[in-house]
């Protein structure tokens, strides 16, 4: 049996059933392209506050200027200016481009290259994900999908993320107002969910939650087996999502523990959950996708080189550059690097040295000496 196979989410059809999911601070546009490249068939966003986002779009270029927002963005990304617009219309572009906070920008816009992408929102407040979701509508997103599982106290304590799986109730809510947005503005894209298997040991709950979800209208249930109180140690329970997989009437998509093409394959085949969802296993290794269907198709995949991570690891931040400029990029690819080079020998030296690096250049000569010397 090919455990590689089409998965379909309400209206949205997928070819396949390798998924990126949303990690905070790793998932940016940059390496969700990277991903997408390397057959990722479905990526979602970084988490997004509902909350910041209704209340100031045009911080996320999501204002009434948007065309004018994404084409100055673009051409600053370029390092160009609008040439041939008219004087308005620059003056409209730089406007709203002073609004425009690159990262945030950056944050919810779809890849050059990515064919499907869902928008992840949190919030404790279903008229916080609401008017937050109506937003999204210039960005066409395929689908909006809602965070049930972020263990950081920053989210919870405002009643979001892995707090929702203390509220079944609450959780429904939360996904019938992102339905009822996606109805009057997003073109009825489906909504998902990716919720924990509880609160704490004495809570697992996930399959009433799950139910509710279904219930309220949620298209898809994403299913990280760890409670939030492990936060992400011990090992996640795959047995849970077994249990999900053959409970609900939408697909089920696991997540936890999935660090190798291998592992993938074995959640398919011990779970019947109908997609997997790379998320640490995928940290500098965009590769994961493409070894994965080979894995799963052919049940080999060829060894990735070393020469290919290290091209990967600086397209990478070239990719982040152009979108939130060259020194922030630069700070930002730090923790990138760390997982570009984990494992790898002589890797640790190497991380040393690029935590202190500032500018692409210094990137550059970094993986040109560490690459010579690897080959010696």
């Amino acid at each position: 049996m090919n455990l590689y196979h089409p998965v379909k989410i309400g209206s949205l059809e997928l070819p396949g059933n390798l998924f990126l999911a949303p990690v905070a601070g790793y998932t940016d546009r940059g390496y969700r392209s990277l991903c997408a490249e390397q057959g990722a068939d479905f990526s979602f966003t970084e988490l997004v506050s509902a909350e910041a986002l209704y209340r100031n779009p045009d911080h996320y270029g999501l204002g009434k200027n948007f065309e004018a927002g994404v084409n100055a963005a673009d051409d600053n990304a370029a390092g160009v200016n609008a040439a041939g617009a008219s004087a308005a219309d620059a003056n409209a572009a730089d406007a709203n481009a002073a609004k425009v906070n690159a990262a945030a920008f950056s944050l919810v816009r779809r890849a050059p290259n990515e064919k499907r992408y869902a928008i992840q929102l949190f919030a404790g407040d279903p008229q916080a994900i609401y008017k937050a979701a109506l937003l999204l509508a210039p960005l066409k997103p395929d689908a909006v999908d809602i965070n049930a599982g972020c263990p950081v106290p920053k989210v919870i304590k405002n009643g979001a993320g892995s707090a929702l799986m203390k509220d079944p109730a609450g959780m429904g809510k939360i996904v019938a107002a992102a339905v009822k947005a996606s109805h009057e503005a997003l073109g009825s894209v489906p909504v998902t969910i990716k919720m924990r298997s509880g609160w704490d040991f004495n809570s697992i709950n996930f399959a009433e939650c799950a139910r509710i979800a279904v219930d309220s209208g949620a298209a898809m249930i994403s299913l990280h087996p760890r409670t939030r109180s492990q936060n992400y140690s011990g090992k996640s329970n795959w047995q849970h999502i077994a249990e999900l997989a053959a409970l609900l009437p939408v697909p089920v998509t696991g997540s936890g523990d999935l660090y190798t093409a291998q592992d993938a394959q074995n959640m398919l085949g011990e779970t019947g959950c109908a997609a997997v969802m790379f998320a640490r296993g995928a940290m500098g290794n965009p590769f994961i996708f493409s070894s994965a269907r080979a894995v799963l198709e052919t049940g080999i995949a060829a060894p990735v080189s070393f020469d290919e991570r290290m091209s990967a690891a600086f397209r990478h931040l070239e990719l982040l550059a152009q979108d939130i400029g060259e020194r922030t990029a630069c700070l930002e690819m730090r923790k990138q690097f760390c997982a570009y080079t984990k494992g790898i020998p002589g890797g640790a030296a190497v991380r040393e040295k690029a935590v202190h690096a500032q500018t692409m250049d210094e990137y550059r000569q970094i993986l040109e000496n560490f690459t010579a010397s690897v080959k010696i």
